[in-house]
């Protein structure tokens, strides 16, 4: 896709992944940016954005969003919660938050926004995680809601790109955002990353890995899928 003269809505803007991006869209030259953050205060001051007090958990919310950004021709869905929990020691309510943020909040802004995406011809962008792949046993509901959200990026595929709509998954490695802030492992800078995505997208990559790690156990993915898995699977042993 050309970003020059796009109108994006980015979730989870204000901070980590999700501010770099804006950034690495206002400087490939968009247009406007409607960035959402449950507090729009915490969102960066530029003339080209407009702050967005959202939570994606909010059906309201978004629908609200959908009334003021009907000119949006890119939606990248990067809102998202982790816990930090082996699958049956995870608490309850932290898991339930994990896939209300991570799938159901992103598949109620797909929802909302794919009228609007099939009537300018639009793009659609998942951040996904390698995660979504094979899962890592101390980060098991993260793993598993992003494995839902990978699931439903595939299934939206054929339908959306026969109305025009491009369909985008997003797979990185560890990023240094505070997400990861106690996690002991190789982390991208999120700049780096946001880059990466734009590039991806201006290649027309339906699969974008943006960060080296990424790149390589993409790769072994692709290749190999049991040993991508094995690779996860003695994380935290």
């Amino acid at each position: 896709m050309e970003i020059t003269g796009s109108t994006a809505v980015v979730t989870g803007a204000n901070r980590g992944l999700g501010r770099a991006l804006v950034d690495a869209l206002l400087e490939r030259g968009a247009a406007r940016i409607y960035a959402g953050a449950r507090d729009p205060r915490t969102v960066r001051a530029d003339e080209r954005i407009t702050p967005v007090a959202l939570d994606v958990t909010d059906r309201a919310a978004i629908a609200q969003l959908v009334t003021i950004a009907a000119d949006t021709d890119l939606l990248i869905n990067n809102a998202g919660a982790a816990a930090f929990a082996a699958a049956l020691d995870a608490d309850p309510d932290g898991l339930a938050r994990e896939f209300a943020v991570n799938f159901t909040g992103l598949y109620d802004m797909i929802r909302a926004f794919t009228p609007v995406l099939v009537e300018n011809k639009g793009t659609l962008v998942n951040v996904l995680t390698l995660l979504a792949y094979a899962p890592a046993p101390p980060m098991a509901g993260y793993s598993a809601s992003k494995a839902a959200a990978h699931s439903l990026t595939l299934a939206l595929r054929p339908a959306l790109t026969r109305a025009g709509v491009s369909v985008h998954g997003v797979y990185p490695g560890g990023i240094d955002t505070d997400m990861l802030a106690g996690v002991d492992a190789p982390k991208a800078a999120p700049r780096a990353v946001a880059d990466a995505i734009c590039d991806g997208l201006a290649a027309g990559d339906q699969d974008i890995y943006p960060d080296p790690t990424s790149a390589h156990m993409g790769e072994l993915w692709n290749r190999d899928p049991q040993a991508f898995t094995a690779a996860f699977a003695t994380m935290g042993a």
